[in-house]
């Protein structure tokens, strides 16, 4: 039964890392949320023990025939999404997944907590449109927009520069020989951070980076050329935010997810949680800062050529480079050859300029296809 006393949650992506952080959130402030609804893929075992104790009204996996559900009832991700009882849709999950969900929340008027870069770089265009006439309001849950948000948070003007931070991943030192014999579990050990596998990959090929570029752009209406990106190993500040006249404002904090994420989950209230983690400024001897390498990491420079040409560009970004990371998990491929096979797929796709969601749906799908069939190319020459 729905208690009208707490905010009613929606968790799209559950069983994920990001999903698995907003339940760790919500146990911790125990009385301030009621979880209505939870969705997941296939990792059926921990749904069930997730359903088991939030007890959720509504639940979905891609395999509900096999889902041991506690009698909650099961919807469709985007009817849950768009349910009138639910106060705040979290989008936990990975690539293209969550974009029918996100869409179906924005049109129903929700504040929606988004973790997943996919529906925005991909469809930014149509998402912006659809929460101005809903009245939507869109809440990030990435630390750089998160930060970039509470820099935001009061200001009468508009930025005049955003700064995304990033670690650099864990090979910010490797040589280019060094990056030819890189391996998956090479490439899932973060320096700072705990991820997905989808995210950790592409944040050690900085294609994260460059999608978060063209999230900043639909989130907070700033020009792509008005949007930097710097190297800061510590990953203490999370984003900078320049206003005229040169001042700058940077949001500063741990590196956990979870502290965007209960920002997110509580805002406007700050609220103690003795579970998060905190800065211990005796400890910090510097923060420090460099330029991106774009010859050693050309993902970053493929994100921008599909940003500046928009349309259905990003789309068939995405689409390569999940099929990509999925063929270097495998073994199957290199880990430069990510980009070589994302760059293959641009140059042979004709972007379509302001495109519907099915034209999107279609460069996916035509991206996902046209990797695959590099990929075999490549292999047998």
């Amino acid at each position: 039964m729905v208690n009208s006393l707490k905010k009613q949650l929606a968790i799209l992506g559950s069983t994920g890392s990001i999903g698995r952080q907003t339940l760790q959130v919500v146990r911790n402030l125990a009385g301030r949320f009621q979880v209505f609804g939870l969705t997941a893929g296939y990792n059926l075992e921990l749904l069930s023990e997730q359903i088991a104790e939030f007890h959720p009204e509504y639940t979905f996996s891609r395999d509900n025939s096999n889902l041991i559900t506690h009698n909650t009832k099961l919807l469709s991700p985007e009817e849950i999404a768009c349910h009138p009882d639910v106060d705040l849709v979290v989008i936990a999950t990975s690539g293209k997944a969550g974009l029918y969900a996100t869409l179906a929340a924005i049109k129903a008027g929700k504040k929606v907590a988004i973790a997943n870069k996919e529906p925005l770089v991909m469809a930014g265009e149509i998402i912006i449109r659809e929460a101005q006439l809903s009245g939507a309001e869109i809440i990030p849950i990435d630390s750089e927009h998160s930060a970039i948000w509470q820099c935001l948070n009061g200001e009468p003007q508009p930025p005049q520069r955003i700064i995304l931070t990033a670690s650099g991943g864990p090979f910010r030192n490797y040589s280019q020989e060094q990056l030819l014999a890189v391996t998956a579990q090479q490439a899932l050990k973060h320096p700072s951070w705990q991820m997905g596998k989808k995210v950790t990959i592409d944040s050690a090929t900085m294609m994260n980076k460059g999608l978060e570029i063209m999230e900043a752009h639909w989130l907070f209406g700033v020009p792509l050329a008005n949007i930097d990106v710097i190297i800061h190993p510590q990953s203490i500040i999370h984003s900078m935010v320049e206003f005229a006249g040169g001042s700058f404002k940077a949001q500063l904090s741990y590196p956990d997810m979870r502290l965007p994420i209960q920002y997110a989950l509580t805002h406007p209230d700050r609220v103690s949680n003795p579970d998060l983690p905190e800065l211990d400024w005796k400890k910090i001897k510097e923060l420090t800062f460099e330029p991106p390498d774009y010859k050693k990491f050309p993902c970053l420079e493929l994100t921008l050529k599909a940003a500046g040409t928009g349309g259905t560009a990003p789309s068939v970004l995405c689409a390569a480079d999940e099929i990509a990371v999925e063929l270097f998990m495998q073994a199957s491929i290199k880990f430069t050859d990510i980009a070589r096979l994302v760059e293959l797929a641009l140059q042979e796709h004709q972007s379509i300029s302001h495109p519907t969601l099915d034209q999107i749906l279609a460069a996916d799908n035509w991206a996902r296809e046209k990797t695959k069939e590099n990929f075999k190319k490549a292999k047998t020459c």
